[in-house]
């Protein structure tokens, strides 16, 4: 079939098939994102425009790249979002895209333009020239944040390396951003493909079964605990195995906590559940771990947010990694047990027969978390203004942790809700309950500001169910905004929650919180000109692209507001965003210790004592070999 490289490859795209959870088959590329320049119109453009695959326009490259990450998290790396652009700075616009979807082990194909493989022309528009190497393009950015990338220079390559696509999307242990990038020359050339390169196949997980040894290992391990804990990492949520945790906690009554990536994979109210583990977590989940004695990890590499930099755990403690890359499994001189979530499981579960933990610390599960839902009852709970808020704060302005109450008390098992930078991902992660399984997204990998708007565009694409939410602060709505209007345009509805706590308050907290003056994160400490700065009226703003705006003037206000907005994004199909003031000083805390390079020498004495404690926290590392 003679085709140009550009065609054979959205031929290639369009052919292949993924299987659901459900056992429903569905196209493994279920959208293209794209913005055309003279590096990818003429030979992609033009391909796609053939095909019948999804193309939605973004208004920035890497907010529609960040929208194609939210489609692999939204369906549980079953399905892959795929992004184009033209060369140069449109492609280099990608590179965040690629690091969030690299950190979080999410599918991600990436096509950006080349430069002429003849180089006939060179330099060309937007051609950025090395000196010491002539055969290198701005492209070669996304080397360190691809898992596999390949330079097309010729049309029969497509061949070789259409394999490896495949693989590393789909592949559980690998799983990650894939780049190709795409000389325009190339896009066009013609090659005579084989029909069966665009044979339709169907992608099905792999469920790796763990080594026999291993396993026993393992197993000798776990009935040697007297104080086990089980953690859930995004490892059980991609394999569709929160049942089978859940049945291993309970044959085994092994008190559970997840990570993360793992929330809402189990039931809040279950009794073995102690809530999510580490610095945005739980003191349930903390005071558990920190007694615990072997710790079973499943699917998780075990963040230092989730381990509190390596202090939420007893020294002497026996970490088990499960999971399905090797390159996890053996982090932090844990026992390795490589295998899929579910099927290691299963397996560990028969290799341990009939043993079960002590019931006196299983109950511990419940006994802390109803203490930890306790605390965030209260903070949930209406409360007065501190004396500290902006002169003009409404009476009754909300925190973070109660805009989070009000969203999760209307929520409804299919709704599917996100977050990713500042302080919201600590009351998201801390404080949600989840009302269904798999349904939160909180990118802490990469902690990407602007994936909060993007990533909630992809989930309103994937997601046919419920209604999607995000909630993001008044700094990242500004830092990446312009896919509210593509997908208003697009007609895709979500709920946007915006806290507006006047800048960047959560950095503003680590800042002050380690002895500094505040600079340069709250407006009231930024530099300007003006005796009376202006301000940004995010309502406004987001009227103008198209959304269905609302003004929530307080905590009493919120809940109508949120109601209407959720409404409108179900049934008008574009996005409603919820505009309200929140407190910039009141936060939940899990009583956790973080590792920060806090400066030995300072001007400043709060400094200096933060530099002290920060060394003493230090000491009670747990350190491997």
């Amino acid at each position: 079939m003679r085709l140009t490289t550009a065609q054979a490859l959205v031929r290639w795209l369009t052919a292949q098939r993924t299987e659901l959870a459900d056992g429903a088959e569905a196209p493994l590329f279920p959208a293209v994102f794209a913005i055309f320049g003279h590096g990818n119109v003429l030979g992609l453009g033009n391909a796609l425009e053939e095909s019948d695959l999804p193309v939605w326009r973004g208004h920035s490259e890497q907010g529609m790249a960040l929208a194609a990450v939210g489609i692999g998290k939204a369906t549980h790396r079953r399905q892959v979002g795929v992004a184009t652009s033209s060369i140069g700075p449109g492609a280099l616009n990608m590179v965040t895209a690629a690091g969030v979807a690299h950190a979080n082990r999410l599918p991600l194909l990436l096509l950006p333009g080349d430069t002429f493989a003849s180089r006939a022309p060179d330099p060309v528009l937007q051609q950025v020239e090395r000196f010491d190497d002539a055969a290198a393009t701005a492209n070669d950015a996304f080397r360190p944040v691809s898992r596999w990338f390949d330079r097309l220079t010729r049309p029969e390559q497509l061949l070789a390396t259409l394999p490896h696509v495949a693989r590393v999307l789909t592949d559980p242990a690998d799983c990650g951003p894939v780049t190709l990038a795409l000389p325009q020359d190339v896009q066009a050339e013609a090659f005579d493909f084989p029909d069966s390169l665009f044979a339709p196949v169907v992608h099905r997980p792999l469920r790796t079964r763990p080594d026999t040894r291993a396993l026993a290992g393992a197993a000798d391990a776990l009935r040697a605990a007297r104080r086990p804990l089980l953690v859930l990492g995004g490892g059980v949520r991609y394999s569709r195995a929160a049942g089978r945790a859940i049945r291993f906690a309970e044959r085994h009554a092994v008190p559970v906590v997840e990570t993360t990536a793992g929330r809402t994979c189990v039931p809040h109210d279950h009794p073995l559940h102690a809530g999510p583990l580490g610095i945005t977590g739980s003191a349930s989940a903390n005071a558990l771990a920190a007694e615990a004695d072997v710790v079973l990890a499943v699917g998780t590499r075990l963040q230092d947010f989730t381990t509190c930099s390596w202090t939420v755990f007893t020294p002497g403690v026996r970490v088990v990694s499960l999971n399905a890359a090797r390159f996890d499994a053996v982090k932090h001189g844990a026992l390795e047990l490589v295998a899929d979530a579910d099927e290691g499981l299963r397996e560990l579960t028969d290799a341990m027969g009939d043993w079960r933990a002590d019931e006196v610390w299983a109950a511990r599960a419940a006994h802390e978390r109803l203490k930890w839902d306790a605390y965030v009852d209260t903070l949930r709970a209406p409360t007065d203004v501190p004396t500290n808020s902006p002169a003009d704060a409404p009476a009754d302005m909300p925190t973070y942790a109660q805009v989070v109450g009000v969203v999760n008390e209307l929520s409804e098992p299919a709704d599917y809700v996100l977050t990713a930078s500042g302080g919201l991902p600590g009351e998201l992660v801390g404080g949600w309950r989840a009302v269904g399984e798999a349904t939160m997204d909180v990118e802490y990998g990469f902690s990407c500001m602007g994936y909060e708007l993007a990533g909630a565009w992809g989930a309103a694409i994937a997601r046919s169910d419920g209604a999607v939410t995000t909630l993001l602060g008044d700094g990242s709505y500004l830092m990446l905004n312009s896919e509210l209007f593509s997908a208003a345009f697009a007609g895709h509805g979500f709920v946007a929650v915006v806290c507006d706590n006047d800048g960047y308050a959560v950095i503003h907290r680590l800042q002050t919180g380690h002895g500094g003056a505040g600079f340069n994160n709250l407006y009231d400490d930024v530099a300007t000109r003006h005796a009376n700065p202006p301000r940004a009226d995010l309502a406004a703003h987001a009227a103008a692209l198209g959304c269905a705006t609302f003004r929530a003037t307080g905590l009493a206000d919120l809940e109508r507001a949120y109601r209407d907005a959720r409404r409108v994004a179900l049934t008008e199909h574009r996005p409603a965003v919820v505009v309200v003031r929140t407190d910039p000083a009141r936060w939940t805390e899990a009583g956790a210790w973080w590792e920060v390079g806090v400066p030995e020498v300072a001007h400043r004495p709060g400094i200096t004592a933060a530099h002290d404690e920060a060394r003493a926290g230090k000491v009670k590392q747990i350190r491997y070999l």
